[in-house]
């Protein structure tokens, strides 16, 4: 097994800035895998169970752990499998920056911010992204298949950022990025799916 994780059992490991958008989704997939209610929590949160005074409002004091209803245990039985996923899924210098968490939706939210960054930084790698995706080219060494591979790598760090690109969009950058002893076979599958109204 690689260092990344990736058995059933086991959640895929983050191990700094250069995995995150590749354990991001990997992590999503292996929460939503316990139970759907366990990704909830991350999306919602969790907020222990309060004493509630004699107008049945809540207080500002935590019920006491022996309290709590079956309810309220099954609520933060799911916030306690995304954090144990959380805690699992992350090497130990990430960990300083979530130890102190009790619940899994502030964990995620301190990795996000930590690896995202703000919206000013966010539309910087979005910038540099668009420029680094435009003068992408295939190398004259390189297969269809490595190509290929590499374009939607770039597709899934557009994801990553919230700008996702389309699939005509991905099949107009392969090709016009080609070698030119592949111009036939462009014009030929330009002419036959009319893809070339798609190019830019």
């Amino acid at each position: 097994m690689d260092k990344e994780g990736g058995s059933v059992s086991k959640p895929p490991l983050l191990t700094g800035p250069e995995n995150y958008d590749y354990w991001k989704s990997r992590m999503e997939a292996f929460i939503k895998s316990i139970d759907s209610r366990t990704w909830k929590d991350v999306l919602r949160g969790w907020e222990p169970p309060m004493v509630l005074d004699k107008d049945g409002k809540k207080t500002d004091v935590k019920k006491p752990y022996d309290e709590w209803t079956k309810d309220e245990d099954d609520l933060a039985l799911g916030n306690s499998k995304a954090l144990y996923a959380i805690f699992n899924g992350v090497d130990a210098n990430m960990f300083r920056l979530v130890k102190r968490c009790i619940t899994a939706k502030h964990a995620w939210e301190i990795l996000r911010k930590a690896h995202e960054g703000t919206s000013k930084v966010k539309l910087s790698k979005l910038q540099m992204l668009k420029t680094n995706f435009e003068n992408l080219r295939m190398k004259e060494e390189e297969s269809i298949h490595d190509f290929q591979m590499n374009v939607l790598d770039f597709a899934n760090s557009f994801d990553a950022l919230g700008k996702p690109i389309s699939d005509e969009e991905l099949v107009g950058k392969i090709l016009r990025s080609l070698p030119t002893r592949f111009d036939m076979k462009v014009t030929a599958i330009e002419e036959a799916h009319d893809l070339s109204s798609h190019n830019t």
